[in-house]
């Protein structure tokens, strides 16, 4: 049996991925067009005259490379070869990135012997390409020319050749044609050695000439970029396979935004990492006999776990390496990552950071694990999901550099370019600060403007914000309160601490005795994820002579809406579990209740850390006996939080379901009876008994397990419902257990996909063949009504494979629908602002507003009539549209008592108006649902909202009378809804009236 599921699982992931690459890959005719623009764009290069190429030309560009007065004149000659690269040239074009390269051989006529140093070769390769635009820019062909670099390096600009469409072109949208220059057999390779020469005489210190391995490198780069590509192109080229398996690496990398980028990934580098594991000196862990799939996870294994990368890659077969060991000794003290090309001489590697690589492996991991543990070996979540900086980082950074003092003071381009050692700093500053507070912290400036005049040479770089994503590591290390530095015996220590705190630094003594140098954030409790934002606002400052606005890290922009009265709830909820305990404990010491008390457990959101507002203390629902100060005002209505009992074995219990409640209701009439003997206040009937105790207030229910499939005549069960919601309860507490920001915080195929929640990886294949069969069975109605199937979610856990528990009749495909169009909406807006901040009328608040434009027609409520008016964050603005009623608000309810001494009579007399569990905005929304069961459907914030939102239902469903009154007259349904409201409802506008369908 798990045989045959294995075998099945494995069909439909050949099958996805067979149709992820029909999908991204383009077809042969569109290919051919494609190569065939390549071919007449190389043609009009070739043809490019011989003429005088002077530098007043490119005069920005020459002049922020340092060489302004500078002769650079040559005489222009046609390029030596002009040949296709890259994926065109390995057939492994993967859209939507289906530009193609054209490498351009400069002539070596164009160039003096000495030309590597101080960047003259750099300006005359601009200059080159500058004769090759001006050339080209009136050729038919041409549709538009940009200016762009080379991985990000300013001083290595290209060019970008947009081709005027032919139809069998359009089928790749953005194509165009990338000019790339090489530098075959330009100089003497010896000239250009990593550890010892220095080609930039302006790059010293203390008077000494500095070795220039990045400079040099960028030369040498160029120089084998034609070798290298050959050897890519030519060991993919005929391995259909490889080819594959590239194109699902290219996806798979550029769904992970942060590492598809300048210093980490990208095409080549891909095709360079696949090559290698295809040789000897890697022991061939690729071969022909392996499937696209296959390939794809010993690539993802080899990034995630392999020990060679300490010791640097070798793409030279082992029989012909010309690399020494004192070469790769060089290399890999002088990269951070190292995979040494065809030639010996370059690193393919040599923009990729640390802290790039690190996430890289860590991506790889994550990739791994879902091949393994994923549905569909992880299909949707290593192929078709976006995973950018601000989704993949607890928090993201955004720096304005732009005109920054480390920058326009010093040389744009020495040996590095001054935004990469902008970027190391940051790193560096970053990491001396928050040291174990983090598991990773990623820094990314993609520092090339998207529109460059050449001409203004890079007064434009660095416009767009530096990038930090920061992981936490754990809780108690991110957000702890104090940093223990050296001790002050340790004078040289001491003092570098000091220089880079400043202010902060502060000398203490710690209870165990120890006096260190320290720093220290205090915070209160809600506010300790503030520190890290703190802590990188303080080092930044001080080290890159920044002001504060220039800082926005992206932390506690969402808080407000978490606030009450200037401060977060969730810091009374000691005091709940504390109320909750003691409960526990009573309820368990009845001795004057039939059955003893074998288990209480809690099953409100508020005690496993979800409860968006969690109930404070009342002061009028402590004990008899307390000192508990009073206000002058408070809540008259108070939420009760459900608590589930568990009795001891009996087999006494009626057989009668009715007898069974009844006798339920009489264990809790006699728990509630001994409580309030106790001392607690207790509020009890037939059908609910609540017990306010410590400022709190706990709604008591008994769970009685018996035989059966536990359902009712319409649903679930009482008893099963409270299983179930135990179950639940206990799940998210285990996971907020384990990742406790779970709980601050708190799109899929919904249709044809079982959301399957193992969180303690309990599930086999047995149980997720089960889990299918029962999805299958709901879908069943799918093709007579595809509007109609239920549950439209399906969600599946270790103790409800079914999906009964909480999605079996709600939410409809409808509002399912709905929730994925708001979901996707704002998870675009909260990306935009992570990365690009705040833009006009879009802002944070936006994340949690949903316009009133999108319904049919809007009741506003009277905020000052809401049980809790302080949870609305957004008081509703009048809608646009026809006033159908307007009503006052009612005198009979107030959401707030006075408990003044000449007011109250008692404190019992105010106990008796405490309204427990009392809405009425609940109230109305049922009494809407029962006068207009079929009329239109309801939109309500539960949270805290003063505004209902009603969009009319679908004709057929009203029925044909009711349908014809509503399209006749809406107006006088919506007059109804206010009366049915009246006292609560401010006013009944129409946006839009009803269509017949």
């Amino acid at each position: 049996m798990a045989a045959a599921v294995a075998a099945a699982v494995d069909d439909s992931i050949v099958y996805k991925l067979s149709a992820l690459l029909e999908e991204v890959r383009p077809n042969s005719a569109a290919l051919r067009a494609a190569s065939e623009a390549v071919d007449a764009v190389a043609g009009l290069i070739r043809r490019v005259p011989t003429q005088q190429a002077t530098p007043e030309a490119v005069t920005g560009f020459v002049r922020d490379l340092g060489l302004a007065g500078e002769k650079l004149a040559f005489t222009f000659r046609p390029p030596e070869v002009v040949r296709v690269a890259g994926s065109h040239a390995a057939g492994a074009v993967a859209r939507p990135d289906v530009s193609a390269d054209l490498l351009v051989r400069l002539p070596k006529e164009c160039f003096h012997e000495k030309d590597f140093l101080n960047h003259r070769y750099h300006a005359k390769r601009c200059l080159y390409l500058h004769v090759i635009e001006k050339s080209l820019r009136s050729s038919p062909l041409i549709q538009k020319i940009s200016w762009s670099t080379f991985l990000d390096e300013a001083r290595k600009p290209v060019l970008h050749y947009f081709i005027i469409a032919a139809t069998e072109i359009a089928e790749l949208p953005g194509f165009y044609v990338r000019i790339i220059p090489t530098a075959t057999s330009l100089f003497n390779v010896s000239k250009m050695n990593l550890s010892r020469r220095n080609n930039v005489r302006a790059y010293t210190k203390d008077g000494i000439n500095l070795p220039t391995p990045k400079y040099n490198c960028s030369i040498l780069e160029d120089m084998f970029l034609e070798e290298n590509a050959e050897f890519i192109s030519s060991s993919v080229a005929d391995w259909k396979a490889l080819q594959e398996a590239l194109v699902l690496l290219k996806v798979w990398a550029r769904q992970r935004t942060s590492i598809y980028t300048h210093d980490c990934l990208n095409g080549y580098l891909i095709s360079a990492i696949l090559v290698f594991l295809t040789v000897d000196s890697a022991g061939s862990l690729i071969n022909r006999s392996m499937t696209p799939r296959q390939i794809f996870r010993v690539v993802m294994k080899f990034l995630a776990t392999s020990k060679m990368w300490t010791k640097g890659l070798v793409i030279q077969p082992t029989k012909k390496r010309t690399i020494t060991k004192e070469d790769m000794v060089c290399f890999l003290k002088t990269f951070d990552v190292v995979i040494c090309d065809v030639s010996g001489h370059v690193n393919l590697a040599s923009r990729m950071t640390k802290s790039a690589f690190i996430e890289l492996q860590d991506e790889a991991a994550c990739a791994l694990n879902c091949l393994d543990r994923c549905r569909d070996g992880g299909f949707e979540e290593l192929f078709m999901t976006k995973v950018d900086l601000g989704a993949k980082f607890d928090s993201c950074l955004r720096i304005n550099l732009k005109g920054n003092s480390k920058i326009t003071t010093s040389s744009f381009c020495l040996d590095d370019l001054a935004w990469r050692k902008l970027e190391k700093d940051v790193q560096s500053l970053l990491q001396q600060g928050l040291t174990d507070r983090t598991k990773m912290i990623r820094v990314l400036w993609r520092s090339t403007p998207s529109e460059w005049n050449i001409m203004d040479g890079f007064s434009e770089f660095g416009s767009s914000p530096l990038l930090v994503g920061i992981m936490l590591s754990s809780l108690e290390k991110s957000f702890r309160l104090v940093d223990i530095g050296p001790n002050p015996e340790n004078r040289d220590e001491a003092i570098k601490f000091r220089k880079f705190w400043g202010e902060k630094a502060e000398l203490r003594r710690f209870k165990d005795g120890t006096i260190a140098e320290s720093t220290v954030w205090e915070s209160e409790s809600w506010e300790k994820h503030t520190i890290i934002k703190r802590i990188a606002d303080h080092v930044l400052i001080k080290h890159l002579s920044l002001q504060k606005e220039d800082l926005i890290l992206v932390v506690d922009q969402l808080d407000f809406c978490l606030l009450v009265g200037g401060q977060d709830p969730v810091s009374s909820s000691g005091a709940l579990f504390e109320a909750f305990d003691s409960l526990a404990k009573k309820l368990r010491l009845l001795d004057d209740v039939p059955l003893k008390i074998s288990t209480v457990q809690p099953l409100d959101p508020a005690f496993r850390h979800t409860s968006v507002f969690p109930p404070e203390p009342h002061p009028l629902a402590y004990e008899k006996k307390s000192s508990q100060r009073l206000p002058n005002f408070t809540a008259t209505c108070m939420r009760s939080l459900e608590v589930m009992i568990q009795l001891e074995g009996s087999g006494n219990w009626p057989l009668d379901p009715i007898a069974m409640e009844k006798t339920k209701s009489a264990f809790l009439l006699k728990m509630g009876e001994s409580l309030e003997d106790q001392g607690m206040f207790v509020t009890a009937s037939e059908d609910e008994v609540n017990v306010l105790t410590s400022g709190y207030s706990f709604l008591l229910k008994i769970f009685h397990e018996r035989d059966g499939d536990g359902k009712a005549q319409n649903g679930l069960s009482e008893d099963k419902e409270l299983f179930l919601r135990s179950q639940h309860s206990s799940m998210i507490n285990g996971l907020h257990g384990r990742y406790q920001v779970y709980g601050p915080v708190v799109s899929f195929d919904w249709t044809f996909s079982p959301m399957i929640i193992d969180i303690n990886n309990d599930f086999n294949l047995k149980d997720e063949k089960e889990i299918n069969e029962n999805f299958m069975l709901s879908r069943k109605s799918y093709e007579q009504n595809p509007h109609d199937i239920e549950p439209a979610m399906f969600l599946a856990t270790s103790y409800d494979k079914a999906s009964e528990a909480w999605t079996k009749h709600s939410p409809s495909k409808l509002v399912l629908k709905r929730m994925a169009s708001y979901a996707k909406s704002s998870s675009e807006l909260l990306t935009n602002l992570i990365l690009q901040g705040q833009s006009g009328q879009y802002t944070w608040e936006c994340v949690f507003r949903t316009p009133l434009s999108n319904y049919d027609a809007v009741v506003l409520l009277h905020q000052e009539k809401l049980c809790r008016p302080h949870q609305v964050l957004f008081p509703a603005e009048t809608p646009t549209g026809k006033l159908v009623i307007c009503g006052k608000p009612s005198k009979d309810f107030h959401p707030y008592m006075p408990l003044n001494k000449g007011v109250v009579k008692s404190l019992h007399d105010a106990r008796e108006k405490i309204l427990v569990n009392f809405d009425p905005t609940t109230y109305f929304l049922r009494d809407l649902k029962s006068v207009f069961p079929k009329t239109f459907k309801l939109w309500y914030d539960s949270i805290g909202g003063d505004a209902i939102g009603l969009t009319w239902e679908n004709s057929k469903k009203r029925g044909r009378d009711e349908a014809d009154e509503t399209m006749l007259d809406p107006a006088s349904i919506l007059k109804e809804v206010g009366n049915v409201g009246k006292g609560l409802v401010r006013g009944v506008y129409l946006l839009k009236a009803p269509k017949l369908q």
